[in-house]
């Protein structure tokens, strides 16, 4: 099937930016949003300005100010209702986010089950976040509690766009904050329609401000803006290792889910189908474009090359191909110039003696001629220190390792910068939990990849980041903690007069 084969009416959002709980036109610059399945223009955003950020934070502060004190369960009500707004409208949001990111559909209409599910996940959470009472250590009764940190500035990437922006909304608003969001430049679309979900949802105007734009303009006003008291950030380590610095000038909390460079290890005793699978799963759905793709496999000497013989046969077989067919497994890449950059790591890798077994071009024909696609693609025959096996490439790469023995793989393994995920093929439970303890990574899947639970803690180590989100901790870290103390002793105070 072709792209021009595939029905796309998909309804766009009017251009429109939301603002403080108004929608209306934004101050900045306008920008064409792009189908990378065929380099049609969607739409024109018009980009926020500066100035309506700090609208945008003023009016958040206000509102924030009524909802956190709203009592939790009242809170969890409008989360709930969010999240039936977003169900009621899942299979548009659906194929508006394939539209714009070119993702196939099954995995956009997974993405927004999941902004759902984090939603009602976050509303349960809250009615039951409970405040503690710590253990007594003299005349007095001791109490940790939580409060809103004001308002929450959100950056979300364009790999996944209403799933992250679920990520970080929900929590904030169920810990009685407002937010500010600014999703990616290039794929602002299904942040616009959650913007609209959100306020007519009933939700207290002015706690959700969705705001596109550039990162240098729109991301580093709200980052720098005295009012925003904290920051979550998911994207690329050098702008997060930015943003960290701007906050230390604030002296704000930030959360930051940053790169990856994951090692996918098989061993010796693994399912050999079962791995193939979840190779090819980790690695090339969503195009490869997921800060936790398992991009570099590890393969025991003795079984490389039966190994990798099936696995690249595998790999030829994927159909790449436009996201809204369903026998789409591999879809284009977000963006052109996104796949020039991909293309540009291949043909480095190349150039200093890797071995290309499959893939490594852009895919022939009048289907693909005008989109972002480019073929999965393995290379082998690079050592882990080269820039291959070391850069995060986020697109279809796959960079194939032998090893000899735990020791130099958990060492090569852990040789990277990034600490995001990691993968382990094995029938023994006993080098499963060994191997698994010694990898330096905030996820580690055994006989699976790229599972996730919305009521699982998720972090990285090293350059992938700082904080958690997701789970009940997940609201905490959207909160500043106070001490009360609360005298019990029925003596005068010792310099009482």
């Amino acid at each position: 099937m072709s792209a021009s084969d595939v029905a796309v009416d998909t309804v766009v959002p009017a251009d429109e930016v939301l603002v403080a709980g108004e929608w209306r036109r934004g101050g900045g610059t306008g920008s064409e949003s792009i189908d990378p399945a065929d380099g049609s223009v969607i739409t024109t955003v018009h980009h926020a300005s500066e100035a309506d950020v700090d609208e945008a934070v003023a009016g958040g502060a206000e509102a924030a100010a009524e909802w956190g004190r709203r009592l939790p369960h009242e809170r969890a009500r409008h989360l709930h209702w969010i999240a039936d707004g977003i169900e009621a409208s899942a299979e548009r949001l659906a194929r508006l986010q394939t539209r714009d990111t070119g993702k196939t559909l099954k995995e956009t209409s997974a993405l927004v089950a999941s902004a759902a599910g984090t939603f009602r996940y976050m509303a349960a959470a809250l009615e039951t976040f409970d405040e503690e009472l710590t253990t007594q250590r003299g005349p007095s009764l001791t109490m940790s509690v939580h409060e809103p940190i004001g308002v929450i500035g959100a950056i979300t990437p364009w790999n996944s766009p209403i799933a992250s922006d679920a990520q970080k909304i929900a929590p904030a608003l169920a810990a009685g904050n407002a937010v500010v969001l600014k999703p990616a430049e290039w794929t602002p679309l299904v942040s616009l329609a959650l913007g609209r979900i959100i306020t007519d949802s009933g939700l207290p105007p002015g706690l959700v401000s969705v705001l596109p734009g550039r990162g240098s303009v729109v991301g580093d006003a709200i980052v720098r803006h005295p009012g925003v008291g904290k920051v979550s950030f998911t994207g690329g380590t050098t702008t997060g290792r930015l943003i960290a610095h701007a906050a230390a000038d604030k002296l704000m909390p930030v959360t930051l889910e940053l790169g990856g460079k994951s090692p996918t290890i098989v061993f010796e005793d693994a399912d050999v189908e079962a791995a193939i699978a979840g190779v090819l799963f980790g690695i090339y759905s969503s195009s490869g474009q997921s800060c936790i793709a398992g991009s570099r496999l590890f393969l025991p000497s003795a079984r490389a090359e039966e190994f990798l013989e099936r696995l690249v046969k595998a790999v030829a077989r994927l159909r790449v191909g436009h996201g809204l067919d369903p026998d789409t497994q591999v879809a284009p890449l977000v963006h052109h110039r996104h796949r020039d950059s991909v293309a540009g790591h291949v043909d480095r890798a190349r150039a200093a003696g890797g071995e290309v077994l499959v893939g490594g071009a852009v895919p022939e024909g009048d289907a693909y001629d005008a989109g972002a696609y480019y073929l999965p693609t393995v290379i082998a025959g690079l050592d882990n220190s080269s820039p291959t096996c070391q850069e995060e490439i986020f697109g279809p790469v796959l960079s194939v390792l032998t090893y000899d023995d735990e020791d130099d793989l958990v060492a090569r393994a852990n040789d990277s910068v990034y600490g995001l995920a990691c993968g382990l093929w094995t029938r023994d439970y006993r080098t499963a939990w060994r191997v698994a303890r010694r990898i330096d990574a905030g996820t580690v899947w055994i006989n699976t990849y790229k599972q996730f639970s919305i009521s699982t803690p998720f972090s990285g180590m090293k350059e992938s980041g700082l904080g958690i989100e997701k789970g009940r901790r997940g609201i905490a870290e959207y909160t500043r903690q106070k001490s009360l103390y609360w005298g019990l002793d029925e003596a005068p105070h010792p310099w009482a007069g």
